[in-house]
């Protein structure tokens, strides 16, 4: 019996991405001019940026438990099994809350075979795990070596971005006050990571080219086999930033399978526009 792989938005995989590859999408909530918005579905990621760059306030939610239910219902009664690969737990109340739904639906339908994994990862170091987790899936893979599998892409992936501003992170409680340094006057960028599901700042660096040497040097020295594997690139509406930086990987490590998408309103409502992100493996797994 095939295995059903469900993700929230957090994944940030484009809804036409999910639906190609069979992948079940669970909208995290986008709240922007008074009215609720499903991430992908009913508000794209250019819309977020454009209204933020306009000075609107867009806050989120985590996926709605009604969502949750609905969708782990539905695969319960058809007796598919699933795997839902969550947002990380340190940056949404997704996870706990899926944890506590799954438990409601397992009293109805006791013999649902449901694992929810915390992947403490984001955006497209998410993404790519959810994009393997579907094409291992599909190649039938069986379900206890998949969830063993995807929880070992997820300990492995690593995740390097620079923001334009920290204050939209600090601002949305993803990263502490005390780390927000500003330096947008002196054209300082911040450079983050992400340790244990939780971003941490890494180090100021001065000037857009200075940040893009110090993003290869990192993938240098943490990455495995990098030209086996498929590199994500995300962005807050910068695809040009972003395919600068796919020609300098491509040059350097002569890597050529990339995914490269727009960061969804869910996580650029935090992270802001001129974010760039660079997701890949520390380790290269089998599959």
């Amino acid at each position: 019996m095939s295995i059903q792989i469900l993700a929230d938005s957090g994944c940030d995989l484009p809804y036409s991405f999910l639906q190609e590859h069979d992948i079940t999408l669970i909208p995290l909530i986008v709240h922007l001019n008074d009215q609720d918005y499903e991430d992908f579905i009913t508000i794209q990621p250019k819309q977020v940026y454009d209204a933020m760059r306009n000075g609107q306030i867009v806050k989120t939610s985590q996926a709605s438990p009604l969502k949750l239910k609905e969708v782990f219902t539905q695969y319960a009664k058809e007796n598919i099994p699933c795997i839902y690969i969550a947002f990380s737990s340190q940056l949404s109340g997704t996870y706990q809350t899926a944890m506590m739904i799954r438990t409601e639906v397992l009293e109805e339908y006791p013999n649902f075979q449901l694992t929810i994994i915390d992947s403490k990862c984001a955006s497209l170091g998410l993404g790519l795990v959810v994009a393997k987790a579907a094409e291992l899936a599909k190649q039938g893979m069986p379900y206890e070596q998949l969830c063993e599998t995807v929880a070992q892409y997820c300990r492995h992936m690593e995740h390097i971005f620079t923001v334009d501003d920290l204050e939209f992170l600090a601002r949305g409680g993803r990263i502490s006050k005390t780390s927000a340094f500003v330096g947008g006057l002196l054209n300082i960028k911040p450079l983050l990571h992400v340790e244990d599901g939780k971003l941490i700042p890494l180090e100021k660096i001065r000037g857009r080219k200075k940040v893009f040497k110090r993003m290869l040097e990192l993938m240098e020295e943490r990455g495995v086999d990098l030209q086996k594997q498929t590199i994500g690139i995300s962005h807050g509406d910068d695809e040009e930033a972003a395919l600068e930086l796919k020609e300098k990987i491509q040059e350097q490590f002569g890597c050529n399978d990339f995914l490269i998408f727009p960061i969804g309103g869910a996580i650029g409502a935090h992270a802001g526009p001129g974010t760039l992100a660079l997701f890949f493996l520390n380790k290269q797994m089998e599959a």
